[in-house]
């Protein structure tokens, strides 16, 4: 479960970030994950439930916003959704294809006081 060691590293960062703000409690964490990050949403919230007993995060909600995986054909410049990471351009056919999404792992925002 990979999911445990990407939120100790966001905990990691949410702590630091947090002290530095002088904020005590983090009330709301908003987290954007894509889908090729292979991240289940549910072990995620699960990891992050397991940080409960620390006072900054007590009484925290996490919130997963994601991301489909998206390209973008750099022959033909067409966007377009990918599904069953099949990377090729459906307009023209070609292998040339640049990821435009789906690759995040970011904390988007949080609240706390």
């Amino acid at each position: 479960m990979h999911e445990m060691s990407l939120m100790l590293g966001i905990v990691d960062l949410l702590r630091k970030n947090a002290a530095e703000n002088n904020i005590g409690k983090i009330s709301k964490v908003m987290l954007v994950v894509g889908d090729m990050t292979m991240a289940v949403p549910d072990a995620l919230q699960f990891a992050f439930d397991s940080f409960r007993d620390e006072e900054l995060f007590g009484d925290a909600v996490l919130e997963i916003q994601k991301k489909p995986v998206s390209g973008e054909c750099k022959d033909c410049h067409q966007n377009f959704g990918i599904d069953d990471f099949n990377f090729l351009c459906p307009f023209c056919s070609s292998p040339h294809v640049r990821v435009a999404s789906g690759r995040e792992l970011y904390i988007d925002y949080y609240e706390g006081d």
